[in-house]
């Protein structure tokens, strides 16, 4: 029995973020020390446009336009860029704050699985 109520828990955390909108960092900057956050429409995703020897842009952005050839456009002052988009909260950070979220998601995920294991 309490194994199938630690299942059941952490199964409905999994679901609980299915369908809402996602959170994404919004700023310009240099250093990748961005806090500023937004939360995004629906259909958005979250943006990561690196300027080749310049700034970095965060922000969202609808999943459709995440192509070179839309952020051209959308960027047209920015020469040469690489960019990324991803799909869950606050993804388009600094590559150690997303590390770092993830561990604990994992850290969190195996404590569950621990307790409902004993």
């Amino acid at each position: 029995m309490k194994a199938f109520v630690g299942v059941s828990v952490v199964f409905g955390l999994a679901l609980l973020g299915l369908g809402s909108a996602i959170k994404c960092y919004r700023c310009r900057d240099y250093t990748g020390s961005c806090t500023k956050t937004h939360d995004c429409r629906f259909e958005d995703s979250c943006l990561t446009l690196n300027e080749r020897g310049g700034d970095t842009y965060r922000q969202c952005i609808k999943y459709s336009d995440c192509d070179y050839a839309v952020l051209s456009q959308m960027f047209p002052h920015v020469s040469s860029f690489s960019y990324k988009c991803c799909s869950s909260d606050l993804c388009n950070g600094a590559p150690m704050a997303t590390a770092s979220s993830s561990l604990l998601g994992l850290l969190v995920s195996l404590a569950v699985l621990w307790w409902c294991v004993l």
